[in-house]
């Protein structure tokens, strides 16, 4: 068993800076994510980013690499390691490009912008902690460090 697990995502926005988040078809718990998953072993974490956005929406991120935050998950019921996440700012898209968002139907069924503050009713508040604390963190230029992904 691995003593960590790697994960990358993308914090993409909308022009008016509202998060776009995808609907997951295999996570109730989760409903809501930002574009990203699983690192490959050896794959580099913007590599990572770049993969996944493309699998996951069609879209190819483009750099240079920013990093907003870092969030870490200690172990807890049903997963006896612990995760690291590293989320990159995907920049801002305008409505067209968002229009032309492609969905991996095995994963998500949905792309939706709304408000920050809209989205802490839909999703787990540790994920609404993590979503406020990357907004935060491109809003000011100063990364962030969330440490309570495993406590919610």
């Amino acid at each position: 068993m691995p003593r960590a697990a790697a994960y990358v995502c993308l914090y993409v926005t909308d022009e008016d800076d509202r998060p776009l988040q995808l609907h997951s078809v295999y996570s109730p718990g989760h409903p809501w994510h930002m574009i990203g998953g699983a690192m490959d072993l050896g794959e580099r974490p913007w590599d990572a980013v770049v993969r996944e956005g493309r699998e996951e929406t069609g879209m190819t991120a483009v750099g240079p690499a920013r990093l907003l935050a870092t969030v870490f998950g200690l172990p807890r019921e049903g997963r006896s390691y612990s995760t690291l996440q590293l989320i990159f700012d995907g920049g801002r898209l305008t409505a067209e490009q968002i229009r032309g968002i492609t969905l991996n139907s095995r994963e998500h069924d949905e792309a939706r912008v709304l408000p920050l503050a809209e989205w802490e009713a839909l999703m787990p508040a540790r994920d609404f902690v993590r979503l406020r604390a990357v907004e935060e963190a491109r809003r000011t230029g100063v990364a962030a460090y969330v440490d309570t992904w495993g406590h919610a």
